[in-house]
């Protein structure tokens, strides 16, 4: 059995509602959001369609990388 995140029950705080946009502006995939967030990726797609905030990414590569030539 999986073991149950941190934040597990509790309501969102208003840091991590700024977290959480923040990691949305970086494009960083849910997966991650929801592991630095403590809580479930479910968790994370169900707050941030409540919200109306888009995961989906943006046309550029996670991490704000850069092509190196």
């Amino acid at each position: 059995m999986a073991k149950t995140p941190q934040n597990h029950g509790k309501s969102w705080a208003p840091a991590d509602e700024k977290k959480l946009d923040e990691l949305i502006q970086q494009n960083t995939p849910t997966r991650l959001i929801a592991l630095k967030l403590g809580r479930t990726e479910a968790a994370v797609r169900s707050h941030a369609s409540d919200e109306q905030k888009s995961l989906k990414p943006t046309n550029q590569s996670p991490y704000n990388r850069q092509n190196k030539r």
